[in-house]
């Protein structure tokens, strides 16, 4: 057992510990970004820009592209075939078509700002930065490329420290060309792309080889990946929404929901750690036609990200106020900043568990030679949600409301739809634990609730340490009182068959 369960449990460590790291750097450059530049008709601008790469990153790296490419290296692995050929037959062609595309976007930068911001009054620096922004297409496609599969073939640190190496790059431009203005984070953002492909391409070379002259006879399945690229881009579109609404508000108010974003989504991204690293296990349960593994291995993936985004969620709705103070309150950054971002903070974490269920159940569909449009389908009755709700009379707590309703019915519809489409989920096995976790946030929320006023005389540092020390422990103390353990074992299984996949 022993050495089945030791590469599992080190890919999983291994994976949160770089993870963990490239978040911890991304609050450093939005604490660069902000204290530097503030939030602004500047930042704005960039942000708009911004939103080349944010609609590349999960289409092109955790998006599309891994859902396409996971489960074709993992049929290749499985069938015992030479993945040097399909390297060589898919790889040439996609980096042609990536850099075509980066071209284009280049091209009509000022365009696409008029669609994306309509009211931003900055659109000339907007423009400007979109170009140079627009490199990421290439780049972070090469990127997902190159991690899809090394995951495929068991290798995860060079593919979970991208971010590590995308952020370095941003933080390096911001602060040695701060001079530039927000121009220099749409630099960064470029240089932080390649970066993510060159700290993959050694591990990539080990594996695969030299690059080779292109073949034919394995090109990518484009039928399978246009229902993930509709589905990616359709959740992607709530950010759209977000930005051409809140460009008609008051200026700072895109920067507001950016800093808030991305606050928030961090406990998202931690709880989807160990997804990422079975998913290759997922998919070959659902190549093999072995669904009872694939069933165990769905299930243990929702508990244990239900384990972590639940506690998470419990204290930032308490704690909003003093995380984004303690993070983000410097230099430019005024407390007025701090009271918006943090009320748009509280609301984004009402939807925190949708995004980690769409995040994981979404992964099942696309797991078989065909991609399902039923995703797709369900992320536009999110999106239409998100749309109707997204008013500016109701501001910019009422965009990120509207945000978190439209991502929870999404995660809604698709586990509805498991069962029929492809693996019914078991849902007693999933859903009594999560009931319990859900049960200790909710204990977990009055007891910090209960916690923060008696601690307002000490540093804002120390009080919100020890709010959330009480929020962990009511929240444990419960779990363990309703007979929690259970969830214990799912989320340890849920690591530890990774192995045996």
């Amino acid at each position: 057992m022993t050495t089945a369960t030791s590469p599992a449990v080190r890919a999983v460590s291994v994976t949160a510990l770089l993870v963990g790291l490239g978040s911890l750097l991304g609050f450093v450059r939005d604490l660069l970004l902000g204290t530097t530049f503030g939030a602004d008709a500047g930042t704005d601008a960039f942000l708009v820009a911004w939103t080349i790469p944010e609609t590349a990153a999960p289409l092109l790296i955790e998006g599309a592209m891994a859902f396409v490419l996971v489960p074709l290296f993992s049929r290749a692995v499985e069938a015992g075939d030479d993945a040097r050929v399909l390297v060589s037959s898919t790889l040439p062609y996609l980096c042609l078509g990536l850099a075509a595309l980066s071209a284009v976007a280049a091209a009509s930068a000022p365009w696409l700002v008029g669609v994306l911001a309509p009211g931003i009054p900055r659109a000339d620096l907007a423009a400007d930065c979109m170009r140079v922004a627009s490199v990421t297409i290439l780049t972070f496609g090469l990127a997902g490329y190159l991690s899809a599969a090394l995951r495929s073939h068991e290798t995860f640190a060079p593919p979970a420290a991208i971010y590590v190496a995308y952020n370095v790059g941003i933080i390096v431009c911001l602060w040695s060309l701060r001079d530039q203005g927000a121009y220099a984070a749409a630099v960064g953002v470029a240089v932080g792309g390649v970066a993510m492909v060159l700290v993959q391409a050694p591990a990539f070379v080990r594996r695969f080889g030299r690059p080779r002259r292109p073949t034919r006879g394995m090109p990518l399945p484009l039928a399978a990946f246009l229902p993930i690229a509709v589905f990616t881009l359709a959740r992607q579109s709530q950010v759209f929404i977000e930005r051409y609404v809140g460009s008609s508000l008051p200026e700072g108010s895109i920067s507001h929901l950016n800093y808030a974003q991305k606050i928030a989504q961090v406990p998202m991204v931690l709880s989807l750690i160990v997804a990422t690293v079975t998913f290759p296990a997922l998919a070959r349960a659902v190549a093999a036609g072995d669904r009872e593994r694939a069933r165990e291995r769905l299930a243990g993936d929702v508990v244990a990200a239900s384990a972590i985004v639940l506690p998470a969620t419990a204290a930032l709705l308490v704690c909003a106020p003093d995380v984004v103070a303690v993070l983000l309150r410097y230099g430019a950054f005024t407390e007025a900043d701090t009271v918006a971002t943090a009320q748009i903070v509280r609301v984004y974490a009402l939807g925190l568990l949708g995004q980690a269920i769409v995040g994981i159940v979404c992964r099942a569909y696309f797991c078989g030679p065909r991609a399902s449009w039923y995703p797709a389908l369900a992320m536009a009755a999110g999106l239409a949600v998100t749309a109707l709700l997204a008013r500016p009379a109701w501001g910019v707590t009422g965009l990120a409301a509207a945000n978190a309703a439209g991502i929870t019915l999404t995660g809604m519809v698709l586990v509805a739809g498991l069962r029929r489409r492809v693996i019914a989920l078991p849902l007693r096995d999933a859903a009594a634990p999560v009931g319990v976790l859900l049960l200790a946030a909710a204990a977990a929320v009055a007891a910090g609730l209960l916690t923060r006023p008696l601690l307002a005389g000490l540093p804002q540092p120390v009080a919100l340490a020890l709010t959330c020390a009480a929020i962990a422990a009511a929240c444990c103390a419960v779990a363990a009182l309703a007979g929690a353990t259970t969830t214990l074992t799912e989320i340890t299984r849920s690591i530890r068959t990774r192995g045996r996949a």
